[in-house]
């Protein structure tokens, strides 16, 4: 016989350990949360949920939600939910001229997101090192929101952006900030792999695209301040949004038309990993 308590007590440990496993925290959960929520929510045309349900599932395990003291990464965790929530009332309200204002927000949320790190700073250094942020930031949120009306592009490119930017951040020897990128990763991965699998287009919007953009920004802007990232790493995964832009479509399957841009995308997130770990060195793990 089993002793019953000893047993629980086996599981539970077993368990404790299986949802403190990084691959399980940034990688499996994220997924798996992101393909419930997709699932749950495209009858309202929400499936775009996907994308910070991951991330709330790995902030979650890895983390936590507590907003004191507010350091970087929690406040890119504040500003990934924020920007959600934003997501869904632009879906709600379309407000043409919110495409050129989101990417200055973008900007604004990334310079206030490194302000501790870049205070340490001098003057000439914090100049250069903010717009630099606020650029990167903005091209992202802009970028991404071309994609918004676009799901097999979007999930594409999110997908792609995601895991170069935690590849990168791991590479950089920055593991919370890893597994931030990879859950957007997993998680857009989630939202694509429906689309496949369907050969159908799930609804992206700016609910997708928006806390994507976002929480991938200032998580590169903050791994290159704290970590070991080069700068021109950032500079490649921009292009990520851009190219899914203008890769071609051919054919009318989806399956067909989120190939392409997918496979342009991560291209770009092998650059920019390759090149961190140029610098870096060896992956830390």
């Amino acid at each position: 016989m089993v002793n019953s308590p000893q047993f629980d007590t086996l599981m539970e440990h077993k368990l404790h350990e299986l949802l403190n496993h990084p691959a399980v925290q940034a990688g499996l959960a994220p997924f798996l949360a992101a393909l419930i929520a997709a699932e749950l929510f495209q009858r309202v045309k929400l499936s775009g949920m996907a994308v910070i349900a991951g991330f709330a599932a790995t902030v979650y395990l890895a983390s936590d939600f507590t907003i004191e003291p507010l350091t970087a990464s929690r406040k890119i965790v504040l500003l990934g939910l924020i920007s959600a929530t934003l997501g869904i009332l632009l879906g709600l309200i379309r407000l043409s001229w919110f495409t050129w204002l989101l990417p200055v927000l973008g900007g604004a949320a990334a310079i206030w997101t490194a302000q501790r790190v870049l205070q340490q700073q001098t003057p000439e250094v914090v100049l250069l090192w903010g717009a630099g942020c606020a650029a990167y930031v903005a091209v992202l949120v802009w970028g991404m929101d071309m994609l918004e009306n676009q799901p097999p592009r979007a999930a594409g490119a999110a997908t792609a952006l995601g895991i170069g930017t935690g590849g990168a951040a791991l590479t950089g020897a920055s593991a919370l900030l890893g597994q931030f990128g990879l859950a957007l990763g997993s998680a857009a991965a989630a939202h694509l792999l429906i689309q496949i699998i369907t050969n159908r287009t799930l609804p992206a919007g700016r609910v997708f695209t928006l806390p994507l953009a976002m929480i991938a920004g200032l998580t590169g802007c903050i791994a290159v301040l704290s970590a070991r990232i080069p700068w021109y790493a950032l500079a490649i995964l921009a292009c990520i949004p851009i190219i899914a832009r203008l890769a071609p479509l051919p054919g009318n399957s989806v399956r067909i038309q989120s190939l392409l841009p997918t496979l342009l995308a991560f291209a770009c997130a092998g650059g920019a990993v390759y090149l961190t770990w140029r610098v870096a060195g060896d992956v830390p793990f």
